[in-house]
């Protein structure tokens, strides 16, 4: 068929335009606008918990949180990490409210920029951040009755990735407390002091806990000591069992009151509070004070209601006055008791404390508000692999659990490895599993075999890839862990001293391999508990050991307390004893080893002694260079005398040119009010008329100078002040 052409139309289409054109030219045309679409915005972020407590009267006065803002309108840092491969700090925000791709109102952890700063290193929690507007942050624990295991004493920091999990479907980190670790505040302010009303809820990691003491958030003492009963009040959680305990094998929820950890009226078993053995996230309630009144409260942080376990009056209160009134101090601690007793396990993430008893109502919907938070586990998971030998494999499995509240469609693990390195799914070449679909809150798993090449470090990275349907578009996620390879030479034997010689110390290897290992320039490193690490020895240079042979490190009785330098003719030792002049001496090993003759006998080195570190308000930082140097003790230093400062790099050698009197902190033996100008102390020691000293803390910390020193007690005549 042939079809007639189709010009003739298209020409009376142009014509007719043309006209209408024409006929508009010159005339006044009134025409509504075109459509304009309309700009999405951000959604609003939801009330947070401190939100609720304000509307109930009962606002936060400190607000703690690793995972998420705890006001509808925070906007500030969560917490600093710190980089331990060139101490860089970084703070850690929450994500804003975006309209774009797809509607999210933020507030919760900027886990990204976290990972971010600290891929391929570690980070440490330096800081967490007090949302309140106090300044109620909490910083690294200082030492106490009980002293930290990091140098001066102090608690040392949780590692910044240990604790991983999602919220609201977001990648975010707890705070994560071995024994050792820990978190305090002695100059906090505004929280209850003795027996004013209070308000504290926690949520923590239901599967992480221990029998120390004592795994607390809450208010404690102002000087990391025990103070008396009544002293504190925090929420614990643990199998504890020494002041008291719930049913069953524990863990529980209890307060912390100071010389006692309660779950109820009596000090030992209360029946009503149970065990907590199935919930992976837990809220913890403790509200107290205004009389003689105090509860405590638990829950699933993931659904459900609070369950009240106690309420009533103060432990003991109908036969003494331990507990009633209370004398609470106003500090904040994490992760430890009140004399920073650091034996305890847990992990945190969030908690805030109120002024005024809240009331159920505020309790009941904080409790909805953290399960509507959406807590659930970390979505991306290896298996701990251990020290990988070159050409020995392992099998490490990779597991990705559903926490996005939708279907994942098409999810692909896969693992990269340190350069030289391989990983394929087990039994097979491949170097990816796909799964499809996985459903909200399954999980997938695949496992992978590991090869290492060579002696080398580095990190397992594993990523998840999958599309979400109702998103559309790929999503990801990463987890890594660090590893290594090494030879197999092992530490033997060890012996770090005998009851009658110190210095009768001693390191065996082994070499468990078949072949000979190069031991050049390997190093031995002490880090001995409240002091920075020490390098006591460098194995020389061409140094091998033969499959099956030994090598003995040995510390001896006359080895150096100071580094020395090739040619020098003084040195420092640890022991003189058994040295005399004209004995023949060898000094270093191998290449570097010299024969000298003793031409004279000093003194041994002394023990060292720690820096002075007021507990109450904090560190002190003294600048290289600096000519004074705060002390506990000052006993045995004389002018004239060569002393070693700090250790590893940051040693130095001075000459003492005058001593001073060592620090003193000490306790009120009896009350003081404001303006009074006596002080009646437990300890004088070393106090002189004209010193200033710091009393209390936080708002109510005042500073003044000594104008007489009396006896000490409370019926001694105490410390005259000048106003």
């Amino acid at each position: 068929m042939v079809r007639a052409p189709n010009r003739p139309v298209r020409t009376r289409t142009l014509a007719a335009r043309a006209a209408v054109a024409l006929a508009l030219v010159g005339a006044t045309l009134t025409m509504a606008p075109a459509a304009q679409a309309t700009k999405p915005t951000a959604p609003p972020r939801a009330e947070g918990p401190c939100d609720i407590y304000a509307a109930g009267g009962t606002p936060c006065v400190a607000a703690h949180s690793s995972t998420r803002a705890l006001y509808a309108s925070y906007d500030g840092p969560l917490y600093q990490v710190r980089r331990t491969s060139d101490n860089a700090v970084k703070d850690i925000g929450v994500v804003a409210p975006v309209a774009l791709p797809f509607a999210d109102a933020g507030g919760y952890a900027d886990a990204a920029a976290q990972d971010g700063f600290c891929a391929n290193t570690l980070c440490l929690i330096t800081v967490i951040y007090d949302q309140s507007g106090n300044g109620n942050h909490l910083y690294q624990a200082p030492p106490g009755t009980f002293r930290g295991p990091d140098v001066g004493g102090y608690n040392t920091l949780s590692i910044a990735d240990a604790a991983p999990i999602t919220i609201g479907g977001h990648k975010a980190y707890g705070v994560y407390i071995i024994p050792g670790m820990g978190y305090r505040n002695n100059d906090a302010s505004h929280l209850a002091k003795e027996d004013e009303p209070e308000g504290i809820y926690t949520v923590f990691d239901g599967t992480h806990y221990d029998s120390g003491c004592c795994y607390n958030y809450g208010n404690t003492s102002t000087n990391s000591r025990a103070v008396g009963t009544g002293t504190m009040e925090t929420v614990y959680f643990g199998t504890a069992t020494a002041w008291g305990r719930g049913t069953g094998p524990g863990p529980w929820i209890m307060s912390d009151m100071e010389a006692g950890l309660f779950s109820g009226y009596n000090a030992r078993q209360n029946d009503a509070t149970p065990t907590i053995d199935s919930w992976r996230f837990v809220t913890g309630v403790v509200n107290g004070g205004g009389g003689n009144q105090w509860d405590l409260r638990g829950g699933n942080a993931q659904q459900g209601p609070l369950t009240t376990y106690y309420s009533g009056i103060r432990p003991g209160s109908l036969t003494n006055s331990n507990y009633f009134p209370m004398h609470r101090r106003g500090a904040i601690q994490l992760g430890n008791g009140g004399d920073n007793g650091n034996g305890s396990a847990g992990t945190f993430y969030e908690g805030v404390m109120t002024t005024g008893y809240p009331t159920d109502a505020s309790i009941d919907a904080v409790q909805a508000n953290v399960v509507a938070a959406k807590y659930d586990v970390q979505r991306l998971s290896l298996s701990r692999a251990t020290t990988f030998t070159p050409g020995t494999p392992q099998e490490v499995t990779q597991t990705f659990t559903n926490t996005t509240g939708a279907r994942a469609v098409g999810v692909k693990l896969s693992l990269s490895t340190p350069a030289g390195w391989t990983a394929v799914v087990k039994g097979t070449d491949d170097t990816s599993a796909t799964f499809s679909p996985v459903a909200p809150g399954a999980s997938v798993s695949a496992t992978f075999t590991v090869t290492a090449t060579g002696t080398s470090a580095g990190y397992l990275t594993g990523q998840a890839q999958w599309t979400n349907p109702t998103r559309g578009g790929r999503q990801s996620t990463v987890t890594s862990q660090a590893v290594r390879s090494a030879l197999p030479v092992r530490i033997n034997e060890v012996r770090f001293r005998t009851s009658s010689n110190a210095t009768d110390q001693f390191v065996e290897l082994y070499n468990a391999s078949a072949d000979e290992v190069d031991l050049s320039n390997w190093t031995l490193t002490n880090t001995p508990s409240g002091s920075a690490a020490v390098t006591l020895a460098t194995i020389p240079a061409g140094t091998k050991l033969a499959s099956g042979d030994y090598y003995l490190l040995g510390l001896s009785g006359s080895g150096l307390a100071a580094p020395t330098g090739a040619g020098a003719t003084t040195v420092n030792v640890r022991s003189t004893t058994g040295l005399a002049v004209g004995q023949q001496i060898q000094v270093g090993t191998g290449s570097a080893r010299e024969t000298r003759t003793v031409v004279g006998v000093g003194s041994a080195a002394t023990a060292a002694t720690t820096l002075f570190v007021p507990v109450t308000h904090g560190s002190i930082t003294i600048p290289a260079g600096s000519t004074t140097i705060p002390v506990t003790s000052a006993a045995g230093f004389t002018v004239g005398q060569q002393i070693g400062i700090d250790t590893g790099a940051g040693y130095e050698q001075a000459t003492v040119t005058s001593v001073g009197k060592a620090a003193t902190q000490t306790t009120l033996s009896a009350p003081a009010a404001a303006g009074a100008t006596n002080l009646k102390a437990a300890a004088n020691a070393n106090l002189t008329v004209g010193d200033t000293l710091t009393v209390d803390a936080g708002e109510y910390k005042e500073t003044v100078t000594v104008a007489a020193i009396g006896t000490t007690g409370a019926n001694g005549t105490g410390v005259d002040l000048t106003a």
